[in-house]
This record gives structure tokens, C-alpha cells and sequence, in this order.
């Protein structure tokens, strides 16, 4: 598969690609899963047990299989085809959130099933992240990686805004069996969206050895690259101090803003407008240079946003401080894929998925913490803790890691 030639327009000419538009709808339906079910996830667990924390536990437990399989699965990426491990981990995560569905529809959910079958659809999950993001390497090549990775995060923004309206409004009007069934024709469609995709023919040599040695050859490579180990572990803390502020949104929405599950699905879409608008900062991006800084400056910014979004004192100032939030924190996502992937050698690119999949399974560690201490102290002041450790591991690496200034 011959990577694309940018142009001026480089979007544009991804879009036009047969492999891109193929990889964008399945972007653009996973999306439509994966935000409704964080959605109605979050909602089904604080009606049954009337708790922040457990909206975390649940959060985490969901996010829970990439920290521990996305190596792995970033392995099976780089020795398998990656669009029939798209369309594999699609179907996988249809049937578990069908199966949830129905559990709930005839009374038989509760806390245990809705664990169990939730983290079941998380390991298909970091298949399908790995897998994904390796495509795109194959098909925009290095120079256009970053623009590769904007075009799908950009459908899978729009993707997530239809899902998270649709979850609110179902959970609302017909309940949480229903958006959980909507879910997962989203996943369903995303599968079939890889249906007409030519098969991937990555070049790799990680057939020459055993699944155990090129998992514990990959951790030795994140051991000696310093470069690799301090950019997952940026990613990883900016999924734990960051992004876990969404496991707060059910109980902001329910118990401080009171307007209940629509509301909550306004709020979730909020999030994705704001990744829209922060994935349009990333298409007008120039060739891999200047990564680094800009990198740095967005993560301090990012924990400023949480801070004001403690504050915020009305339905309408949550809104808006959610687009902004988001928008840093989808430009924090698109740079640290880049950057981690272009960090590794070629025959690594599915591996190098793995390495963000692994930072980003630290969510659970978030997401339990913020929920612990919106517990005990309230959501406020969880989101204002959150925001300025995550200012000052920003500025704390840009004074003491010159390297990443140089990306």
C-alpha cells in the first residue's frame, strides 16, 4: 500500500483516498459506540448505586484492558492484517454491549454484568486503537502522520457529538437498555465500515519471532529510548489528570447542575465539539517539527482549563469550558500519537500504537482518584486539584527535559 502524497491541502487529499475514507466512517461509527457508552455507562451506574466513586470504578474498569493489553495487541498489529483486526474488534465489542443491552431490557444487569461485559468490550477496544492507528501510518506515511491521525480523529469527533446526543436522548426517553443497543449498532456499523477496505501490506519483520519475545523486546526498547519513555508517560498522566474529568460529568450533571441525562448528553457533546475544534488547530500543522514544545504548552494549558472549569457557575459557562478543555486535550491526543510514533522504526508502528494504548490505560488510576476525592471533597475541588497537578508537570518537564523541547 503506497503512502499518500500531501499536498497543500493534505485533509483534502487524505479524504480522497479509498483507504482513508474507509478508516474515517469506521472512525466516525466507533465513535458514535464508544461516547455513547461512556455516556450511558456512567449514567446506569450512578442510578444503581447513587455514587461518584463507582462512576469512576466503572470508568476505569472500562479503560482498564488498555493498560495491560496494549502491547500485546500492538504486536498482533504489527504481525496481522490491521483491517480484518478492525472489522474482528468491531464485531467483538457489538455482541458485548448487544448482550449488556438486553441484560438490562429484561432486569438481569446490575453493577456485576455491566463490570464484566464492559471491560470484556475494552480489550476488543485495544485491538482496535492499536490497529487503527498503524493503518494510518500505512497509508499517510511519516511526513503525513500527523494529518492522518487529524482526519480520523476529526470523524471520530463528529462520530462522538451524534453519540453522546442520541445516548441522552434514549436514556431519557426510552432508557438505558435502549442506548446501550443503539451502541452497539455503532460498533456494528464500524465494522462494516472496513468491509471494502483493501487488506493492509505493512511491512514488518515481526513475524520472526514468538508473541512473548516481541512483547518483552518492545519493553525493552521503551526501557533504553528515553525519548519514548518520557512521551508515554506524559500521555499517561494527561489521561489521568485530563481526561478523567469526564467521570465527573454524570454527578455535575445529576446532583450540581440538575439537568439530568440530556443535560449529561449535552455536556458529553460539548466534549466533542471542543475536539473538533482542537483537531482543526492540528490540521494546519507543518511537517514533523516543533512537535515538542508545542506539546508542552498545550498540556499546561489543558490543566488551566480544568481549573476554571471547577469554577464555572452555571449550565452555559460548564459548556463552554468543556469545548475549550477538550479542544487542548484533543490537540494533547493527536500530538502524543505523533510523536510516540514517530519515535519508533517502521516495523514497530502497531507496537508504537500499543505504547499510547498502554499510557492511555492509565485512565483507570484517573478516574478512580477523581472519583474518590469529588467524594470526599466535591466535584469542584477534584477538577481544580486535577488542573494544576496537571500545570505543573507541564511546566516541571519543560524546565527539566530539554529533549522534548528539541521534537
Amino acid at each position: 500500500m503506497c503512502a499518500v502524497r500531501l499536498a497543500s491541502r493534505p485533509l483534502v487529499q487524505l479524504a480522497r483516498h479509498h483507504g482513508f475514507r474507509c478508516l474515517g466512517l469506521c472512525a466516525f461509527f466507533h465513535s458514535i459506540g464508544m461516547v455513547g457508552e461512556q455516556v450511558v455507562l456512567g449514567w446506569y451506574i450512578l442510578e444503581l448505586t447513587d455514587s461518584a466513586f463507582m462512576v469512576g470504578l466503572a470508568l476505569g474498569v472500562r479503560n482498564l484492558p488498555l493498560l495491560f493489553a496494549g502491547i500485546p495487541a500492538g504486536v498482533v498489529a504489527d504481525r496481522g492484517d490491521r483491517v480484518r483486526l478492525l472489522r474482528a474488534s468491531g464485531f467483538a465489542m457489538a455482541i458485548g454491549t448487544a448482550l449488556l443491552g438486553l441484560l438490562v431490557a429484561v432486569r438481569l444487569g446490575g453493577v456485576g454484568p455491566a463490570l464484566i461485559l464492559t471491560f470484556v468490550t475494552g480489550c476488543a477496544r485495544a485491538l482496535h486503537q492499536t490497529a487503527r492507528q498503524g493503518y494510518a501510518h500505512d497509508i499517510a506515511g511519516g511526513d503525513g502522520l500527523v494529518h492522518g491521525l487529524a482526519l480520523v480523529a476529526l470523524t471520530s469527533r463528529l462520530g462522538g457529538l451524534l453519540g453522546s446526543l442520541l445516548a441522552g436522548f434514549l436514556i431519557a426517553r426510552l432508557g438505558s437498555a435502549a442506548a446501550y443497543l443503539a451502541v452497539a449498532v455503532g460498533y456494528l456499523a464500524s465494522a462494516l465500515a472496513m468491509l471494502p477496505a483493501r487488506p493492509s501490506d505493512h511491512a514488518s519483520d515481526a513475524n520472526t519471532g514468538s508473541m512473548r519475545a516481541d512483547v518483552f523486546g518492545f519493553l525493552g526498547t521503551i526501557r533504553r529510548d528515553r525519548v519514548l519513555l518520557h512521551l508515554m508517560s506524559l500521555t499517561a498522566i494527561a489521561e489521568v489528570l485530563g481526561f478523567s474529568h469526564q467521570a465527573l460529568l454524570p454527578s455535575l450533571a445529576r446532583d450540581v447542575l440538575r439537568v439530568g441525562p440530556e443535560g449529561l448528553g449535552v455536556m458529553t457533546a460539548a466534549r466533542q465539539v471542543g475536539g473538533l475544534a482542537g483537531i482543526s488547530l492540528t490540521s494546519g500543522l507543518g511537517g514533523a517539527r516543533g512537535y515538542g514544545p508545542l506539546f508542552l504548552t498545550v498540556l499546561v494549558a489543558f490543566g488551566a482549563s480544568l481549573v476554571a472549569l471547577g469554577f464555572a457557575p452555571s449550565f452555559t459557562v460548564v459548556l463552554l469550558i468543556l469545548v475549550g478543555a477538550n479542544a487542548l486535550g484533543a490537540v494533547t491526543d493527536v500530538l502524543a500519537q505523533t510523536l510516540i510514533q514517530l519515535a519508533v522504526p517502521s516495523g514497530l508502528r502497531g507496537r508504537a500504537g500499543g505504547a499510547w494504548v498502554v499510557s492511555i490505560g492509565m485512565a483507570p488510576l484517573g478516574q478512580f482518584q477523581v472519583g474518590a476525592l469529588a467524594s470526599l471533597f466535591g466535584v469542584s475541588a477534584a477538577l481544580g486539584v486535577n488542573g494544576l497537578a496537571l500545570m505543573a508537570v507541564g511546566v516541571a518537564t519543560a524546565l527539566l527535559v530539554p529533549r522534548l523541547r528539541r521534537l
